[in-house]
């Protein structure tokens, strides 16, 4: 049993009816009197999330009625609420539901039953679901597991996932789907021109490297993706304030999710030639550390001023950026918790998009929206490259001015990559500030599966 998710019904299992506010009246309507009487006791008014627990004369359960916002499309997450609120038991959606609706429907439901019990002991979710007809339980299984994995990436804390860890890892998802792996470790890094993620990790003892993932048939089109992977940022000399370190255990969240949407295209077996790249780092304080105003020459041969230790994200991906292009990939993808200011625009539920082409962006954004993994495009504002100028070498890591960070730290990187090269960026928090119906506090897979949806409609499965 997966996800709490089981093959059929068995004696017992309790019907699960969804309504919305607007058919709430003919419901009842046609319900029985006591029933009915029932269901307006309670104040059921099929708001979405709310539930009403409707008993049968031996005192269990006869039905359970869930509002949601329309019958006729069922939403990611208007089931997500059940699992850890239905009493233990098997319950069985009774309406029928178009494919796609009964997807979604078994999704949400296996996102909620996510629990990072590392270290603590929780409650799991005893409630089951019959698996709704006509669901793609493949998917399903495939984005939860994906999203499972990101969730537990960013979830753990530093002690347990340093850049060593973080590279184990990959290690296991590529031995699972017999994809090829190396890694950079240390001063190997320098002797393969990769100085920028020696800069940046080279302070911590635990040591940086580049982790390298490939798989598929080389004659396929080849997509590659790009994972921030600095598994704590203090900051380094521009350190942070005690309060600004509280979730820096996420500032690898990008490399979890390009290694859970490798799993997802890897289990799905898509026509592509994937590639991994994630460069692994702890951004600490130490005599090694890189400094303020260092000049440092990236592996493309662009020189970058270090205009502030704190913003070594886009440092540690514009080599890793370069070494992708340099592949000629057809798609390239890159994944960073990157900047404030991207949440300052768009608050911590939607990722920022940036892209040199509009039909990557269309497309995503198209996606986004179907699979309820949505992203919002800001724009490549070629005027504001003015702000990354600095008078001793050709960059600054940091713009010239407090405003549009995150449109001068994708304009960063967008030097790091061809312009006939199709390629989008990803600026992202990587953690639910709350809980909410599948989706606890915490780490979180965002922008995944919409990409995976993209790769999947330009490349086949």
């Amino acid at each position: 049993m997966a996800y709490n998710l089981v093959g059929r019904a068995t004696a017992g299992t309790v019907p699960l009816t969804p309504i919305a506010a607007s058919g709430l009246d003919a419901w009842l309507a046609a319900a029985d009197g006591r029933t009915a009487a029932w269901v307006r006791a309670t104040g059921f008014k099929a708001k979405a999330g709310e539930v009403a627990l409707l008993p049968d004369d031996k005192g269990g359960m006869a039905r359970v009625l869930l509002g949601v916002e329309a019958v006729e499309r069922t939403g990611l997450w208007d089931y997500a609420g059940l699992p850890g609120s239905l009493p233990a038991g098997r319950y069985a959606i009774d309406t029928a539901i178009e494919p796609a609706d009964a997807t979604r429907a078994a999704l949400g439901w296996a996102l909620a039953t996510y629990r990072f019990d590392r270290y603590t002991a929780m409650p799991a979710a005893e409630a089951e679901l019959v698996w709704p007809k006509g669901a793609d339980r493949a998917h399903v299984e495939r984005a939860a597991a994906g999203t499972a994995l990101a969730r537990d990436l960013v979830n753990t804390p530093a002690n347990d996932l340093g850049p060593t860890r973080l590279a184990e890892v990959a290690k296991a998802l590529a031995k699972e789907f017999k994809a090829k792996f190396s890694v950079l470790v240390g001063d190997q890094l320098l002797k393969k021109n990769y100085p920028t993620i020696h800069a940046v990790g080279r302070g911590a003892t635990d040591a940086p490297r580049l982790i390298d993932l490939t798989w598929g048939d080389p004659s396929h089109p080849k997509v590659t993706l790009v994972g921030k992977g600095v598994c704590f940022d203090t900051g380094g000399y521009d350190i942070k304030p005690s309060s600004g370190m509280l979730t820096m255990k996420k500032d690898m969240g990008g490399s979890a999710q390009v290694l859970g949407l490798a799993r997802m295209i890897m289990d799905a077996g898509l026509k592509v030639r994937l590639r991994v790249l994630v460069p692994a780092v702890k951004n600490m304080i130490s005599g090694d550390a890189f400094l303020p105003m260092d000049v440092i020459r990236t592996r493309k041969g662009l020189t970058v001023e270090i205009g502030n230790t704190d913003a070594e994200g886009r440092l540690v991906l514009c080599d890793a950026l370069a070494e992708a292009d340099a592949e000629k990939p057809d798609l390239l993808l890159d994944y960073a918790t990157l900047t404030g200011a991207a949440r300052v625009a768009l608050g911590t539920d939607l990722p920022a998009l940036f892209s040199n082409d509009d039909s990557v962006a269309a497309d995503w954004t198209g996606c986004g929206l179907a699979e309820d993994d949505p992203v919002w495009r800001l724009p490549l504002h070629a005027p504001y490259k003015a702000m990354l100028k600095t008078k001793i070498a050709d960059l600054s890591n940091t713009g010239s001015a407090p405003f549009a960070g995150a449109i001068t730290a994708a304009l960063f990187l967008e030097h790091f990559v061809s312009p006939t090269t199709r390629w989008a960026h990803i600026d992202l928090m990587a953690w639910n500030t709350r809980d909410r119906p599948g989706r606890p506090e915490g780490g979180e897979a965002m922008a995944m599966r919409s990409a995976f949806r993209m790769i999947e409609q330009r490349f086949g499965s």
